[in-house]
């Protein structure tokens, strides 16, 4: 049995593209803002809208595991970004407030974001993205069933 080598597959490719939006968008962000990544302006973006997420929440919306999570936030707080407190109703977690610096940067980040994202997106259409969107979706629930 036979099988086609990875950069044949649709799946190489979805990676290859994530992996290149990623490095795109770090170059646009670090060119306006020093010392931050985009896994770090995503937990500032989540933590705004949803400022009583939990640590194991963000992970997950940023796909990562909990040390690295925990690294990642420890470096934020260091960073002045993130302020860091123990739960009032469960002293085993912690809240994460975003300080006056973590504000400041969260208003630089959407106008990058959505320049960096009309770029990407360049000369997709609508219907594209609409299939893409479907097609992912079918993916995602074939592998989490």
């Amino acid at each position: 049995m036979s099988i086609e080598i990875p950069s044949q597959v649709i799946f190489y490719s979805i990676e290859r593209a994530i992996k290149e939006y990623r490095k795109f968008a770090q170059k646009n962000i670090s060119k306006e803002i020093k010392d931050i990544t985009v896994d770090q302006g995503l937990v500032l973006l989540f933590l705004d809208h949803y400022p009583d997420l939990s640590q194991k929440e963000i992970a997950e919306l940023v796909f990562k595991d909990n040390a690295s999570m925990t690294r990642m936030i420890d470096l934020m707080v260091k960073k002045q970004y993130l302020m860091r407190t123990i739960n009032d109703q469960d002293r085993r977690r912690h809240t994460l407030t975003i300080t006056t610096e973590g504000k400041r940067i969260l208003k630089k980040l959407p106008p990058i974001i959505l320049q960096n994202r009309k770029k990407a997106l360049e000369g997709v259409t609508d219907e594209e993205i609409q299939q893409l969107q479907s097609t992912l979706s079918k993916i995602i629930t074939n592998c989490t069933q």
